[in-house]
C-alpha cells in the first residue's frame, strides 16, 4: 500500500465499518470500507485494461453519486488523475476544457447525453455511462466495472507530490485553468480540517457537487482518511436533506447560506429532529446573523464557518460558533497550518486594520495550473505567498474580513462566478461595442449578475436577445440576471473600467 491507496489502507484498519451511503440511489447503497476498496479494485483494472496509466485524465460528468468515488480511488490506485467536470457548463466550454486537459476516458450520466453527443463529434475517446441508454458505441458503467477483476492494483512510483485531482477554477481570461491537486495536499487539507473538529466517528452529509473542492475535499477525503461515514444525495433537495440529517444521526453538515436558507421553508422543517449535529459550516459567502439566530432558537444548531478556495483546499479559514455573533462578517482565523497575510501595493506586509491582498502560505496549496506554466508562475510571489485576489484586513484579534474582490469575481449560491468568462462571450455578440459584468447583492443567492452594455453606432438589440446569447454559450448559473444599456461606462486614467462605480450605481 502507498499514499494514493486510501481505501486499502482504510479496509486495513476498518474493513466492515459503513463508509458510505449513496441516498441518490433507489434502493440506496450503503458500502463498508472493504466494499468500497473491491470496487476501487475493479475499476481501476479496467482502466489499465484501457491503456489508461500514471499521470492520465480520466473524465466524468454527472450528478453526485458513488460513482464520483469509484472513479477518484481508482484513479489514485494507477496514478491516474480524476477530472470531474462542472455539469452546469456548456459543452462548447467542455471541449476548450478537453482541449488542453486531453482526457483519455469519459464517464457521464444521462441528464447531460446531448452534451456528450456534442462533444464526441469533436473529441474522439471511450465513453461510459452511469444510467439510461447512453449514446452508440457508448458501455454500461456498472456492468462494465463488474465485469473486471478485484484485485490489488499499486502504482509503486506514485509520490506525494503527483497529482490526484484536477478542480477547475474560472479565469481571469476566461478559460477555466485547472488546479493541480496533489497526494500531498489532500493530506494536509486533512490535517487542517480534523484540527477543525473531526473525530473518527463522523456522519457526515456532502451536498455539494463533486465536481467541486467543496464535494470532494471538504469532509469527504478527511472522513475516508479519518474512518467516518459519508452520505451522498444526487442534487440537493432540502426535505430530503432534513430527512437524512434525521434518519441516519449526521453529526457534521456543511453547506453554503442559500442551502441554509432553504432547509428553514422544507416542510419538514419544524416536526425535523436534528440533535444528533454536533456543528454545522457555512462556507462560500457571509452567514447572515438572522440565520445564525434562528438556527439556534429553533434547533438548537451550532455553527462553525469557513472560508477556501480551489487552490489552496477548503480549509484555509475557519470561525468558530463561539464567534458567530460577535465577528459576524470574519471568515475567521487561519486554520493550523495555514500563513495568512495581508501585503500592500509594493507586496509589503500590513499591519492590523489595513486594508491590502490576502496572500496564503502552506503545505494545502495546489501544485500549480495543469498545463499552464505562465498562470502557475504568476500566481505567487517571490517569497511563496499565492495571491488570492481577495481585498482584506485582519483585526486586532486575528479575525480575517474580506472586503472586496480584485479579481472582480463574484459569488452566487456559492459558486464562484467570473466577470471575465462572460464578458469574453458578451464581445462576440456583433452590437456589443462595450461591456462590463458586475455581481449584486441578492437575498435568494448572495449575489446575481447585470451585464452593463454600450452599443456599437448604429446597432440595437434588447436584453432578451442578449440573454439568450449568453445562455447558448454560457452554463447557466453565469448568466446575468439583466442587462442594462448604458451610453459610456464609467473609465478611469489609466483606461480600466471603474466597476466599483458601477455596483455602487446599482446597489
Amino acid at each position: 500500500m502507498y499514499i494514493g491507496d486510501y481505501l486499502a489502507r482504510r479496509e486495513l484498519y476498518s474493513p466492515d465499518k459503513l463508509a458510505f451511503i449513496d441516498a441518490g440511489k433507489s434502493p440506496e447503497w450503503r458500502l463498508t470500507f472493504r466494499d468500497a476498496n473491491r470496487r476501487a479494485n475493479k475499476l481501476a483494472n479496467w482502466l489499465k485494461s484501457q491503456g489508461v496509466e500514471k499521470g492520465d485524465r480520466v473524465a466524468i460528468l454527472g450528478r453526485d453519486g458513488y460513482e464520483h468515488l469509484d472513479l477518484f480511488f481508482a484513479c489514485s490506485k494507477i496514478g491516474a488523475i480524476h477530472t470531474a467536470l462542472n455539469w452546469r457548463s456548456h459543452w462548447r466550454e467542455l471541449l476548450e476544457i478537453f482541449n488542453y486537459t486531453n482526457p483519455k476516458i469519459l464517464i457521464f450520466s444521462d441528464d447531460f447525453k446531448e452534451s456528450v453527443a456534442n462533444l464526441i463529434t469533436n473529441y474522439q475517446l471511450p465513453i461510459l455511462h452511469l444510467d439510461g441508454d447512453g449514446l452508440p458505441n457508448s458501455l454500461p458503467f456498472e456492468s462494465t466495472l463488474q465485469s473486471a477483476p478485484d484485485s490489488a492494483v499499486t502504482c509503486p512510483s506514485l509520490e506525494a507530490e503527483d497529482i490526484a485531482a484536477l478542480i477547475f477554477t474560472g479565469g481571469t481570461t476566461g478559460l477555466p485553468k485547472a488546479a493541480e491537486v496533489s497526494h500531498r495536499m489532500i493530506a494536509w487539507n486533512t490535517l487542517n480540517t480534523v484540527i477543525h473538529d473531526v473525530t473518527h466517528n463522523d456522519v457526515y452529509l456532502n451536498v455539494f457537487p463533486m465536481f467541486h473542492t467543496g464535494g470532494l475535499f471538504v469532509y469527504t477525503l478527511p472522513q475516508v482518511i479519518f474512518g467516518g461515514t459519508t452520505i451522498l444525495i444526487r442534487a440537493f433537495d432540502p426535505a430530503q436533506v432534513l430527512n437524512l440529517l434525521e434518519r441516519e444521526k449526521v453529526t457534521i453538515f456543511a453547506a453554503v447560506p442559500t442551502m441554509y436558507q432553504m432547509l428553514t421553508t422544507a416542510p419538514n422543517w419544524d416536526s425535523v429532529d436534528l440533535s444528533a449535529l454536533r456543528f454545522c459550516t457555512s462556507g462560500g459567502a457571509p452567514l447572515p446573523v438572522s440565520l445564525v439566530d434562528k438556527y439556534t432558537a429553533e434547533k438548537n444548531i451550532r455553527f462553525k464557518q469557513g472560508f477556501g478556495m480551489t487552490e489552496f483546499g477548503p480549509g484555509i479559514f475557519a470561525l468558530a460558533p463561539e464567534d458567530a455573533i460577535r465577528k459576524a462578517g470574519s471568515i475567521g482565523r487561519p486554520n493550523f497550518f495555514v500563513d495568512a497575510q495581508i501585503v500592500g501595493e509594493q507586496n509589503q506586509f500590513l499591519g492590523p486594520n489595513e486594508a491590502g491582498e490576502l496572500v496564503l502560505k502552506g503545505q494545502s496549496y495546489c501544485s500549480g495550473y495543469f498545463n499552464n506554466p505562465e498562470a502557475t508562475k504568476a500566481a505567487t510571489d517571490e517569497r511563496g505567498y499565492f495571491h488570492t485576489g481577495d481585498v482584506a484586513y485582519v483585526d486586532d484579534e486575528g479575525y480575517f474580513y474580506i472586503v472586496d474582490r480584485k479579481k472582480d469575481m463574484f459569488i452566487s449560491g456559492g459558486e464562484n462566478v467570473y466577470p471575465a468568462e462572460i464578458e469574453r462571450v458578451l464581445y462576440q455578440h456583433p452590437a456589443v461595442h462595450m461591456c462590463a459584468v458586475i455581481g449584486l447583492p441578492d437575498a435568494k443567492w448572495g449575489e446575481v449578475g447585470k451585464a452593463c452594455v454600450v452599443l456599437k453606432s448604429g446597432q440595437t438589440t434588447e436584453e432578451e436577445e442578449l440573454l439568450k446569447f449568453m445562455t447558448e454559450r454560457l452554463a447557466k448559473y453565469k448568466v446575468p440576471k439583466s442587462v442594462s444599456f448604458m451610453e459610456a461606462l464609467p473609465i478611469s486614467a489609466a483606461g480600466k473600467i471603474l466597476k466599483r462605480e458601477l455596483r455602487e450605481k446599482f446597489i
